[in-house]
């Protein structure tokens, strides 16, 4: 933002910052006397000799030499300009930064982290005085300094209302705040919405999600991905839960939507992160394990939350050493974080994130309901079918003690289990790396003769037109699907939801120089030698692959669920799967049936 920023302002808020709270949120401050102390965080000694003064409001720090202001360390120790250490002060302060010389009703900005800056505030503004929203937040029972906290605003119902209030649109469009029309000029990508500010490790506004307070089908938005903003490298919460102590955090609970972050934390579970609309990635993981050594994931207890589940477990298990943990909590049925805090509190809150599966008891639980523990074959079976899961371990005590499991389980010696893993796979020995039935990681993304026609076609046609993303319904049971390249297909599908206005081309610059995005240029160039019906569009041959694709999983589950009753009594919840499958497979049919007669009409 150009301008000079005024002496007499910095001075004032010096004055508004506790240096011992910005450090202690970085480092592990122990009181020493009038005084607290830690090792360096700028050389690796052995003994502490870096100090925090609260009564001079300055650190010093003896082995580097260092010393200065709370302004001077987040330069030093975050590696922030000057500006930026003021705007990072100044927002936890709950202050503007004011400008010398130039200042008018419009904002000027030098980047696109000033055009976000400037429009969290603005949204931060708008929100006082939009009593829809305050209406709906108090609904949902945020209070003023949960709101404040998060940095919760409103971008009002208009094109223009951020256009108008930003000097120039560039680094707005940039920033993913404003889009550019094709015949000129701009308009504001979110209104009438909720804006959550999405915030990088160091609390810097890089995108926001959205909830509509109208009709809007798309109920969230999120900032498109630019150069700040990437879904799969980024959580929602994180600074805030990082901020919430001053040591390091017990475990990360990692939850699904930003009300779920928001509650928790307002009623005392701070520890909650939120992904972006995407699974969890390997990135995701990196950020995770550099906050806390240990990771809670909580989804639905239905089908689709195991299938999340799984999804989360398999990029988790190469990430686990000795000294992290990873376990699963799945919540009861008709609730989410948000509103079972609310109805139990945060007491019995913790107490359901202590009961979690670990993970050696998701893995093996999921495993063995394909399995007949109590015969020979099927305790082979399930040898075969954990296999390529311990094979992604790394060495060490997890992995030796995940062996000793599975060799109770099978009762195969740990020796001849230790064996089986350094021995090559046999071709024959089944699919590896994905949920149950899947086919393996490292041929996922790659061609699998007629396995995987239906996924490629279904990718051509939404690559055509990625407008169809939105009209394909039963998500959770596509997931399902065990057909090679389903998983890149719904990761598709969550890009195009996320960005409506995104072409084929947009999704191949995300996925550039990877093994998905190479299969998005051969499908481009594919997709020219299998035309689509120009008449009708491709949503007539996208429906009939999908259907297809919907009722083999229906009709999966509800098999294996009868295979399962044979064995033993099906409990109360599986009982009312079958029911609910039964209707949504009769859902499909008659779904199919009306789109076709319209077709027909057409």
């Amino acid at each position: 933002m150009s301008g000079r920023i005024p002496e007499a302002f910095i001075h004032d808020l010096l004055a508004r910052t506790d240096i011992v709270e910005i450090i202690g949120a970085r480092l592990d401050l122990k009181r020493a006397g009038k005084e607290y102390k830690a090792r360096s965080p700028f050389t690796n000694e052995k003994s502490p000799s870096f100090f925090v003064s609260p009564q001079k409001q300055m650190f010093f720090c003896f082995s580097s030499g260092k010393n200065g202001t709370a302004i001077s360390f987040l330069m030093e120790y975050d590696r922030l300009s000057f500006v930026e250490a003021v705007e990072e002060l100044a927002q936890r302060a709950g202050v503007e930064v004011p400008r010398e010389g130039g200042r008018n009703d419009r904002v000027v900005m030098d980047g696109p982290l000033d055009a976000l800056a400037a429009a969290q505030r603005f949204f931060r503004d708008q929100l006082r005085s939009a009593q829809p929203a305050i209406d709906y937040l108090k609904k949902r029972g945020v209070n003023g300094e949960t709101a404040k906290t998060f940095g919760i605003g409103f971008a009002p119902e208009s094109w223009d209302a951020l256009t108008t209030f930003l000097q120039d649109p560039k680094h707005a469009v940039d920033a993913g705040l404003l889009i550019q029309k094709d015949s000129g000029g701009v308009y504001d990508r979110f209104r009438n919405r909720i804006m959550f500010p999405i915030r990088d490790t160091r609390g810097r506004v890089i995108g926001f999600g959205g909830r509509t307070l109208g009709n809007d089908p798309a109920k969230y938005l999120n900032s498109p991905e630019t150069a700040l903003f990437h879904k799969g490298r980024n959580l929602y919460g994180l600074y805030e839960a990082r901020q919430s102590s001053k040591s390091n955090l017990p475990y990360l609970l990692v939850v699904e939507g930003y009300m779920d972050v928001v509650m928790l934390a307002q009623h005392g579970v701070p520890e909650a992160v939120a992904t972006l609309g995407t699974a969890t990635t390997r990135e995701h993981l990196g950020l995770l394990f550099k906050a806390t050594n240990k990771v809670v994931f909580c989804f639905d207890g239905d089908r689709a939350g195991r299938a999340a589940a799984w999804r989360a477990l398999e990029q988790v298990l190469p990430e686990i050493d000795g000294t992290r943990e990873c376990v699963f909590m799945f919540l009861p049925d008709g609730h989410d974080p948000d509103t079972l805090v609310q109805q139990i509190g945060a007491e019995a809150f913790r107490a359901l994130v202590g009961e979690a599966q670990t993970l050696s008891q998701f893995l093996f639980g999921e495993l063995g309901k394909q399995v007949n523990l109590g015969n020979m074959d099927g305790r082979a079976k399930l040898a075969a079918l954990a296999r390529p899961h311990l094979e992604k371990l790394r060495d060490g005590p997890l992995r030796v003690l995940m062996l000793g499991e599975l060799s109770n389980l099978t009762r195969v010696p740990r020796a001849d289990l230790e064996a089986m893993l350094k021995a090559p796979a046999a071709a024959e020995a089944g699919p590896a790396g994905g949920m149950p039935g899947e086919e393996p990681v490292s041929t996922r993304h790659r061609p699998a003769g007629n396995a995987n026609r239906p996924v490629r076609r279904v990718m051509q046609l939404l690559l055509e037109d990625p407008r169809l993303a939105d009209r394909i319904d039963n998500l959770e049971l596509l997931a399902q699907a065990e057909v090679p390249g389903i998983e890149v297909l719904m990761e598709a599908i969550d890009f195009f939801h996320a960005h409506p206005e995104a072409t084929a081309a947009h999704l191949l610059e995300l996925w550039r120089g990877t093994p998905k995005g190479k299969g998005v240029e051969k499908l481009l160039q594919q997709g020219a030698e299998a035309p689509v019906d120009q008449e009708k569009g491709p949503e007539p041959e996208l429906r009939l692959i999908l259907d297809k694709l919907t009722q083999k999983v229906i009709k999966a589950r509800i098999q294996q669920l009868f295979d399962e009753e044979r064995l033993r009594p099906l409990t109360a919840a599986e009982t009312n799967e079958i029911s609910i499958l039964l209707q949504k497979q009769k859902g499909v049919t008659q779904g199919a049936d009306g789109f076709w007669s319209r077709v027909a009409k057409s």
